[in-house]
């Protein structure tokens, strides 16, 4: 068994494929335990001062907190009615282009039925025309 310093080396067993050995560590110091106390070290006292101080800067950062959420819900309230003012004028748009487009292809219908009803009473009047000339000549 071989001795250095804090560490001891002792051979267990030695084969052909190779060696053992046990390496023991001697503490170097005391027992660690002693060292760390059982419960923690004692705070300082705290002034009634110093607590309420604390507390007030506790509230102030509370406020501070609520009153950017309260902002925040705001500005989205506002988006929100900003999206919904847009979707209602495109609404009114496109019921207007539709109603006018509407309005156009009724007007352009009655327009091709005035024009085939007169093209028919013309057809008409040369027919009762033919037919009385063919009474009165015939």
């Amino acid at each position: 068994m071989a001795s250095s310093g804090d560490m001891q080396v002792k051979e267990l067993d030695k084969r052909a494929s190779g060696q053992a050995f046990e390496v023991i560590l001697s503490p170097s110091a005391p027992d660690p335990k002693g060292e760390f106390p059982l419960s923690p070290p004692r705070k300082k006292d705290v002034s009634l001062e110093e607590i309420q101080r604390k507390l007030d800067a506790a509230e102030e950062r509370r406020k501070s907190h609520e009153a950017e959420v309260l902002k925040h819900l705001a500005e989205k309230r506002e988006h929100e009615k900003e999206v919904l003012q847009k979707a209602m004028e495109e609404n009114n748009n496109f019921s207007k282009m539709a109603e006018e487009k509407l309005n156009q292809k009724m007007e352009v219908n009655k327009e091709n039925r005035s024009a085939r009803m007169a093209a028919m009473n013309e057809k008409f009047k040369e027919k009762v025309s033919l037919f009385h000339n063919a009474q009165y000549y015939g």
